[in-house]
């Protein structure tokens, strides 16, 4: 409900002290509201106890007037002798020197004199006069309660009643409450019926009759309370009355409010000062809460700017709990700032060297990013240690860590300004302070030599050979991450191409998405048909005749054209789907050679196989059970780098290959790092000279002697050999001359479909350069 410690303290404070108030308040209430009916009770109860000798000594007067004039002899006579004037004059008389409201006198015979009898009820008066030779008590006389009193007339006998009578009115219930020390309200109540109602005033209330009739039932003489909109104490004072059926009563009433009347000065007194000393309360809780709330609201928000990460200190200004909680936050502040510093450094460096590691250098490059003018290019660099596997295993893993630490701080060094980073275990990340890629270029070469130099490790030089790797940016279109690949592309680029230095060339890199969506489409390729194969033939030098065809993948690809074979062949073996490719190979190598047969020639069928499935025995034991089902004539071509991967299982292959029948080819001998033990280890019925030794054949030189020596080599082996890229019939000649067995070129036969390759076949002839007989002489 409150949010403030403040408000809250104020509230709790404010709220205790006007409930400790109020209690006060209430009990001085209780206390004077119970004193009050304590002496509003002694008072009623002493008024009703007066009202008692009051009814006592006017009864009494009353009697004594009556009897006076009963005994006086004259006027026993008159009323003997139903002197009516003399009566009614003595009547007159007394009752005018009494004071008395009403005087008359009822004869024996009922006769009234002084009165007018119709004005009384006879009956009851007469029956009240009758039973107890005289009567006295309350009697109503034109419906108005009278005090009556009679005294007997006798003559000696009885002649009749003088009857006195006082009116109960208003003037005689104001003499009564003129006698009490508190204001009463005096009333008559008189019984009609069952009902009791006030018979000198307006008609009571229904409240208060039935509060009387209950107390006359249970003949109650104490005050009680009524409550009837009001509080007020009554008293109920029976009265006799002269019709013993009926009842009479005198009733007293003080309203609490006039008993209350006094004291509430005292109780508005009590409640201002309550009212003073609970403003007074409120404040000083305010002032005190917000002494308690300020610092710890100082607290708060600290503690919230340093969630924020904000270097944030509070002010201690006293030496209590707060003060020390103040002092407590200062110093757990301070704590989580070093523990966030030090977490910030191991976030953003290498553990190993200390260098920056990839997120900061990708913050670095990112803010260059978002800050970078308009011309301004963002560049950066990556520098890769050649060979350091081979480094580390010489000179161990922290010798070699501390290499790769060196070379940065050489860097750091020899450009200051430099942001020098690790991105991997032995690559680094520079980002230049130059703007303009051309000027990086032109600098890392120049600096190149100075950067390879030496570096003393462990108190020994250590050769560095470095490849370098650039890359730019010129907006913020390209992120912080993309750029670094870039330049780890750019150095891949430079590995590949054995340069020292080279910026990412996007177009040599190409699309990877695209890549990867084409083969998805090769496999679909596969199963529509797009792929489909053509076959380059293979002369025989010898007789002339084509003894053989290089069966060739081609993609007419149904968006993209003809696609080169290099593109997608490279990466299929790249993404794993090699396997598929040559399987579709094999199988329409297998029905085009039936083809070839059907036709009437019988040609040995090349295929290529890649390098990543001469290890794999599945595809071997495949191809096998393929080749044996169709009864093909099939050589596989491979290259000798192939063996290299796995050569123990490589070289099983091969053999196994070679118990199946199947031919083995080794393609494009020459143009890799050719190992005479590894051609003397595969079982290989054929070699291939690469075409860039072939084509050179007309211009002399080493190449012919490399030919030369190749075909002498592979016969020593057992081998036939294979000459590739022939385009001239000087070449040819060359070949012939040389003893090279087989002829593969554009001279002989571009590559051609299975139809043009039979109509090819059956039109083929060729006049040899060299006849076979000067051939053998030569």
């Amino acid at each position: 409900m409150f949010k403030r410690l403040q408000t809250k303290l104020t509230v709790l404070y404010a709220g205790l002290f006007a409930l400790a108030l109020s209690v006060v308040a209430v009990t001085v209430y209780v206390a004077i509201a119970s004193n009050a009916q304590r002496a509003v009770r002694q008072e009623l109860a002493a008024t009703g106890t007066v009202f008692d000798r009051i009814w006592a000594l006017r009864t009494q007067r009353l009697q004594d007037g009556a009897e006076l004039l009963s005994r006086d002899f004259g006027f026993r006579a008159a009323v003997a002798t139903h002197d009516r004037a003399t009566v009614e004059s003595a009547v007159t008389n007394l009752r005018q020197r009494l004071g008395l409201d009403l005087a008359f006198t009822v004869g024996v015979d009922g006769e009234v004199v002084g009165l007018d009898p119709s004005r009384l009820d006879l009956e009851t008066l007469w029956t009240a006069l009758d039973a107890e030779d005289g009567a006295q008590g309350v009697f109503s006389i034109d419906g108005q309660p009278h005090q009556l009193i009679s005294a007997p007339i006798l003559s000696p006998t009885l002649t009749g009643w003088v009857v006195f009578a006082a009116k109960l009115d208003e003037r005689e219930m104001q003499a009564l409450e003129k006698l009490s020390a508190i204001g009463l309200d005096a009333q008559v109540f008189t019984q009609r019926g069952e009902a009791w109602v006030s018979a000198d005033r307006a008609p009571a209330g229904g409240e208060l009759a039935a509060f009387v009739a209950k107390a006359m039932q249970e003949k109650s003489r104490a005050p009680a309370m009524l409550r009837d909109g009001g509080d007020s104490l009554v008293l109920v004072q029976p009265i006799r009355a002269l019709d013993q059926t009926r009842g009479a009563a005198l009733v007293l009433r003080h309203p609490m409010a006039l008993a209350m009347a006094p004291y509430r000065p005292l109780m508005a007194a009590v409640i201002i000062a309550g009212l003073i000393g609970a403003a007074l309360v409120a404040a000083a809780s305010w002032a005190l809460s917000r002494g308690l709330a300020k610092p710890i609201t100082a607290l708060d928000e600290a503690a919230r700017r340093l969630q924020r990460g904000e270097d944030v200190s509070v002010a201690v200004t006293t030496d209590d709990e707060i003060g020390r909680l103040a002092e407590s936050f200062n110093l757990m502040a301070e704590e989580i700032r070093e523990r966030e510093a030090d977490m910030v450094h191991q976030a953003l460096h290498d553990a190993e060297t200390g260098l920056p590691n990839r997120r900061a250098l990708e913050r670095a490059i990112q803010d260059r990013l978002t800050g970078l003018a308009v011309g301004e290019q963002v560049v950066i660099g990556t520098i890769g240690l050649d060979r350091f596997p081979q480094v580390r295993a010489a000179i161990g893993y922290e010798l070699a860590t501390q290499l790769v630490a060196k070379l940065g701080q050489r860097i750091v060094d020899t450009v200051p300004g430099l942001i020098v980073g690790r991105l991997t275990t032995s690559i680094l990340c520079v980002v230049s302070t130059t703007t303009d890629i051309e000027d990086v270029l032109a600098r890392a070469e120049a600096l190149l030599p100075s950067l390879e130099a030496p570096l003393q490790i462990g108190g020994e030089p250590v050769d560095v050979h470095i490849t370098f790797g650039l890359a730019s940016a010129t907006n913020a279109d390209i992120d912080a991450s993309r750029l670094i690949e870039h330049a780890l592309i750019g150095l891949d680029q430079a590995r590949a191409t054995h340069g020292k230095l080279m910026v990412f060339d996007p177009v040599a890199y190409g699309d990877p998405a695209s890549n990867l969506s084409l083969m998805s489409e090769m496999l679909e390729a596969v199963r529509n048909g797009d792929l489909f194969l053509n076959h380059q033939p293979k002369l025989d030098l010898r007789s002339g005749q084509i003894t053989g065809v290089e069966a060739l993948v081609r993609w007419n690809h149904p968006t993209r054209g003809f696609l080169r074979p290099d593109l997608f062949v490279g990466m299929a073996e790249e993404t794993g789907h090699i396997r598929a490719l040559t399987d579709y190979v094999l199988t329409q190598a297998i029905e085009d050679q039936a083809r070839l047969r059907a036709a009437g020639h019988e040609v040995l069928m090349s295929v290529n196989v890649s390098g990543r499935l001469i290890d794999d025995q599945a595809f071997a034991e495949h191809a096998i059970a393929q080749v044996a089902a169709a009864g093909a004539n099939l050589c596989f071509e491979i290259t000798e780098t192939a063996v290299i991967g796995n050569p123990d299982i490589a070289l099983a292959v091969l053999a196994r290959l070679a118990e199946a029948n199947i031919r083995v080819s080794i393609d494009d001998y020459g143009s890799g790092l050719s190992s005479l033990a590894y051609l003397k280890q595969i079982r290989a019925d054929e070699l291939k000279i690469d075409k860039m030794f072939v084509t050179a054949l007309e211009s002399g030189g080493t190449d012919a002697l490399l030919v030369k020596s190749t075909v002498d080599l592979a016969h020593s082996l057992g081998m036939k050999v294979t000459a590739e890229g022939v385009e001239t019939r000087e070449v040819i000649a060359a070949l012939q001359l040389m003893g090279c067995d087989l002829a593969q070129g554009y001279h002989v036969a571009k590559p051609l479909a299975v139809d043009k390759l039979i109509e090819f076949l059956d039109a083929w002839a060729i006049d040899l350069p060299v006849k076979t007989e000067s051939r053998l002489s030569a």
